[in-house]
């Protein structure tokens, strides 16, 4: 049996651990009821989420310091074969005062920055260090990861607000097996979740939103896109090691 930190939640600790901060219960309340209604757009988080399948970590805004021993304690759940679809979910402590997409966007990247820094296990070789190469993707502990940022400060895209906190998904690219954007599994499932966003958003897909490995595109702006439907035009926040 694989041991996991103390960092890493499950669904069952919302209701059975008593030290867990009241912000915390609220905003996982929250985003639960969100992503389990009938019509949000994302199968596969819906599914997770009713199944128990999802895991979860929280940092506050002075303290992110148990959030390394969380995701590799979610990584090292992957060694189970059963684990193979599991998404992390990661609860930022609200703000004192809501912020802007900006200042939600500008600390997504402290966070993966800081991550990064802590991070044990160099990127592998064949890794591109320069987010502008079309096949950059994050690396931690040696696996690369698909990370997404939803803040309350998106009030178009209610797709990517799930309550008070900044919530931080991340999923291993492996669980896209069989899913990628080049596979017929991974273009029907994706055309399918992104029609019933534009359904909740009211608005069409962001032009920043594609698949990895489209020569086009640049994966990092999808880690945070806009609340419009402007291409991000700004240089990535994100530096390698070896390039600063």
């Amino acid at each position: 049996m694989i041991q996991t930190s103390n960092a890493l939640l499950t669904k069952d600790d919302f209701v059975e651990r008593k030290d867990l901060p009241d912000w915390l219960l609220q905003e996982y309340q929250t985003f639960h009821n969100i992503v389990t209604d009938k019509t949000f757009p994302c199968y596969f988080g819906m599914s997770g989420e009713l199944k128990g399948e999802l895991r979860y970590a929280y940092i506050t805004q002075d303290d992110w310091s148990n959030l390394p021993q969380a995701l590799e304690s979610f990584l090292a759940l992957f060694e189970n074969p059963k684990h193979k679809r599991h998404g992390l979910f990661v609860f930022v402590e609200p703000l004192e005062i809501e912020g802007g997409i900006e200042d939600y966007r500008q600390q997504f990247w402290d966070i993966l920055q800081y991550l990064h820094k802590e991070d044990k296990v160099e990127w592998p070789a064949e890794a591109p260090r320069d987010p502008d190469h079309y096949l950059w993707d994050f690396h931690f502990h040696g696996e690369p990861i698909f990370a997404f940022g939803n803040a309350p400060a998106y009030k178009q895209r209610k797709t990517r607000d799930l309550g008070n906190s900044m919530v931080i998904g991340f999923q291993p690219r492996k669980i896209f097996k069989g899913l990628l954007g080049t596979e017929k599994g991974g273009i029907n499932s994706r055309e399918k979740v992104r029609e019933r966003v534009e359904v909740w958003d009211n608005l069409p897909k962001h032009p920043d939103i594609s698949h990895f490995g489209d020569p086009t595109h640049n994966e990092w702006k999808q880690f945070f896109i806009g609340d419009d439907c402007e291409p991000i035009t700004s240089k990535c926040p994100f530096s390698h090691k070896e390039m600063q």
